[in-house]
């Protein structure tokens, strides 16, 4: 009698539906996300905005995709909003997503600008105006602070940070050091206070092995 050869589990066909990709956003949708701040941000707290967009909305980054982003923004020349917009779209989107994202940024505020210059160019005063323009700065200044307890939560739990971002705070605050400067005091002192610990050096080693 002759015995039945058992069954091999079936080899994957080449057909098996793939795993739904991650969709890249449109350039135009970029573009538009951005102006949408632009034309909602007016007396700052655009990096609220931002971050929200990013990571909250849209999904565009991780969180530390955009902790990244906005340390090299603020490392770099210019506006920190306008450096994390052409960061994040140059990460989301290539140079197209960069342009599209500054561009989209900033023509509501420049818009805005040359209006208001034409207007007090012809000798009118408008006292409403900068009142109100007072109050949507003093919303703002609640929104930068909303952003900075939730970017620096983690940190402030970890006792390692908290003389690092004391130190930072009187630094910029007090003494009025330059970023530059700061960072020349700051990078090397936070790095030595995360260094790994010699134990689990030696343990990636072993590892690595």
């Amino acid at each position: 009698m002759t015995q039945s050869r058992p069954k091999l589990p079936s080899q994957p066909s080449d057909h098996s539906p793939a795993v739904p990709e991650k969709l890249t956003p449109k350039i135009r949708s970029i573009f538009f996300e951005f102006l949408l701040i632009g034309l909602v941000s007016f007396g700052g707290g655009i990096m609220a905005y931002e971050r929200r967009l990013l990571l909250e909305k849209r999904k565009w980054l991780t969180n530390d995709e955009f902790m990244a982003i906005l340390a090299m923004g603020q490392t770099m020349p210019g506006l920190n909003s306008v450096n994390l917009a052409m960061l994040s779209g140059d990460r989301i989107r290539g140079l197209a997503g960069a342009f599209a994202a500054v561009i989209g940024l900033i023509s509501p505020g420049v818009c805005f600008v040359l209006a208001a210059a034409v207007a007090y160019s012809q000798g009118a005063d408008y006292p409403l105006a900068n009142v109100l323009l007072a109050g949507v700065s003093a919303g703002a200044t609640g929104l930068i602070a909303s952003v900075t307890l939730r970017i620096g939560r983690p940190h402030f739990k970890r006792m390692k940070s908290v003389p690092v971002i004391l130190a930072t705070f009187v630094c910029m605050s007090f003494f009025k050091l330059s970023l530059v400067t700061v960072l020349l005091i700051m990078v090397p002192i936070g790095l030595w206070l995360h260094r790994p610990a010699s134990g689990l050096i030696k343990i990636d080693a072993e590892k690595k092995q």
